[in-house]
């Protein structure tokens, strides 16, 4: 079976590929290796699978339909798992244009070559971050998201709602995930847990947005993994579907679990929340277990240790580049 995945050098799509490959699939990977972050560390992530005979790589942005298009032409394409986007809640504020050209026209693109090159599945990467303040907890898949506070989460439910016009217009059937935080080996640098940790460990002042009570629904890496495994001949109609580990923890907590476990201590420096910062997350995931047999088995401290390991092991060998 030949899958493509977008945005396959990034922080899940690399260790997607990485399993895909494992369990014996052709992927074709596309990414555009962006400067969002340095580029070095998406070249780090597919460092493993980049020789392999089942994977092929192409330096490709999803704006540029001409080249996807040729992609797709030149692929026999079984499945699209479409993880390509420009990420981040507060840099969605400062660039709202890029944000939706990438993550809404991007998706177009994508959504497009599905329908003239007649590929029949589509898995679509979402994010909590559609639910908004919801006040309703656990974040059910039938809540209102109609309210997003921020440019990324506008655009997320945005293609959201493409998928299913293409669902209903041609009849291409599409499994949306609402990713929860996701954390792990080769997250992303400005991502809260690794940014603490290379704070905490380099001595620097660990920035706390608010009083430290906000929560997020913490998702260890192997678990998304394991659920979108766990989707791939599954994908039939459209669905939305939350991917997390429904137990949330405090900010607070987070960096004392980070303190605990690095044997170092965190220089507070309470700042004001944030624009477009919500104030919780968490998924109730009874419809992924329903589903997908999906069941996290990844508590946070496990998640964090495991992490921290690879952050030690990457910054001896030179490769965060802080």
């Amino acid at each position: 079976m030949n899958i493509l995945v977008t945005g396959g050098a990034g922080f899940i799509g690399s260790h997607l590929c990485e399993k895909l490959i494992d369990i014996g699939f052709n992927v074709i990977c596309v990414d555009n290796f962006d400067d969002f972050y340095n580029p070095i560390l998406k070249e780090n992530n597919i460092s493993g699978i980049i020789d392999n005979k089942n994977f092929k790589i192409y330096r490709v942005d999803i704006c540029d339909l001409n080249m996807l298009s040729e992609i797709f032409s030149e692929n026999r394409i079984e499945l699209v798992i479409h993880l390509a986007a420009r990420a981040g809640v507060r840099p969605s504020i400062k660039d709202p244009l890029l944000y939706e050209k990438v993550n809404v026209a991007g998706t177009m693109n994508v959504l497009e070559c599905c329908r003239k090159y007649n590929s029949p599945k589509l898995i679509f990467a979402s994010s909590s971050s559609v639910y908004g303040g919801n006040k309703k907890v656990p974040f059910s898949e039938d809540d209102r998201v109609d309210y997003p506070v921020s440019p990324y989460a506008a655009t997320k439910r945005a293609g959201e709602l493409l998928c299913y016009t293409y669902y209903n217009l041609f009849k291409i059937p599409v499994f949306c995930f609402r990713f929860f935080t996701v954390y792990g080996p080769r997250q992303r640098p400005e991502m809260a847990i690794h940014k603490f940790t290379g704070q905490i460990l380099n001595g620097r002042l660990v920035e706390v947005y608010g009083d430290g009570s906000s929560s997020r629904d913490y998702t260890y890496i192997d678990d998304i993994i394991l659920g979108i495994i766990n989707s791939l001949d599954r994908v039939n109609g459209f669905e939305i579907i939350n991917l997390g580990n429904s137990n949330p923890i405090k900010l607070i907590k987070l960096v004392r679990l980070i303190e605990e476990i690095t044997g170092s201590r965190a220089n507070l420096k309470f700042m004001d929340n944030q624009p477009g910062d919500v104030f919780m997350t968490y998924a109730d995931i009874r419809k992924a277990k329903k589903m997908l047999e999906y069941s996290p088995e990844t508590n946070i401290r496990d998640g964090l240790v495991r992490f921290i390991k690879w952050y030690k092991e990457k910054k001896e060998e030179g490769l965060l580049n802080e």
